[in-house]
């Protein structure tokens, strides 16, 4: 355990970001999941702009890097302009 107040109230606030980010993240993963298994194309275009306004959200945030949620929306628009 710690022994500095700053070090205990740095756990303190870790804890509760770790917490916010694997929220987020696992939002993110449902998201991403109703997109791809979309039953027709107009189904995963409606889900496709939800998910790519909650991947902007999350890269503006920090949640994850700016390019992994540019290659995340490529990915998927790819594979809604396929169907």
């Amino acid at each position: 355990m710690a022994n500095y107040a700053s070090s205990i109230r740095r756990i303190r606030r870790s804890e509760k970001s770790r917490l916010r980010n694997q929220h987020y993240r696992s939002m993110m993963k449902t998201a991403i999941k109703n997109v791809l298994s979309a039953e027709n194309k107009e189904e995963a275009e409606k889900s496709f702009t939800k998910t790519q306004s909650l991947l902007d959200k999350m890269a503006s945030k920090g949640i994850i890097h700016r390019n992994k949620a540019a290659n995340q929306k490529a990915r998927l628009a790819n594979f809604v302009n396929q169907i």
